[in-house]
């Protein structure tokens, strides 16, 4: 993960990268889970599978459903292929793009990586296109999860929504907020 500006990783041997699992909380209130599973293929390459879950009822109404499965196959440093599938709200987003597509030095939005500051564009998930951003540090700040308090490094992310995404010391994501809506969101490492 050595792409990761707000960790610290030795370059020449990244760490492993470890299985990330969130669960999603909508104004405090539980509302989906966020999983990242991380293998190795016999051929060496990092294979990331994201699963993104997320519903909101009223009474026996759903009134906000998301769904993302999304397959990122890598090199070392290099995207060799994203594929998956979105479903919003009864919209259906589908990409399957190759070590070929012009956009495959653009680091997608799955976010476990993590993100330069100053960096311009990503690739998203959902639509498989680039989309503009801008990115800045944020200051340090302890973020309380599942297994305790964690010393975490942060950027915001700003595109169409804005984002802190925050990393522990290695470099691994542990936590992320947002507000969309009028709705506050915050994934909490399990």
């Amino acid at each position: 993960m050595a792409m990761l500006a707000v960790g610290t990783t030795d370059a020449a041997t990244p760490p492993e990268p470890s299985d990330i699992h969130f669960q999603v909380l909508r104004n405090g209130t539980p509302f989906g889970v966020h999983r990242v599973r991380f293998t190795r293929t016999s051929t060496g390459e990092l294979r990331v599978d994201t699963e993104i879950e997320l519903t909101v009822r009223f009474g026996p109404l759903t009134v906000f459903r998301y769904e993302q499965s999304i397959e990122e196959a890598w090199d070392g440093e290099d995207l060799i292929s994203l594929a998956g599938a979105t479903l919003r709200n009864g919209r259906e987003y589908t990409i399957d793009l190759g070590r070929d597509n012009a956009f495959a030095d653009l680091i997608p939005s799955s976010h476990w990586r993590g993100y330069e500051p100053g960096t311009e564009q990503i690739l998203n998930t959902e639509t498989g296109e680039p989309m503009a951003v801008t990115i800045t540090q944020l200051d340090r700040r302890e973020i309380i999860t599942g297994r305790g308090p964690i010393e975490a490094r942060g950027v915001r992310m700003t595109g169409s929504l804005s984002v802190d995404l925050w990393y522990d010391e290695d470099g691994e994501w542990i936590g992320c907020e947002f507000e969309v809506d009028g709705q506050s969101v915050r994934y909490v490492l399990l």
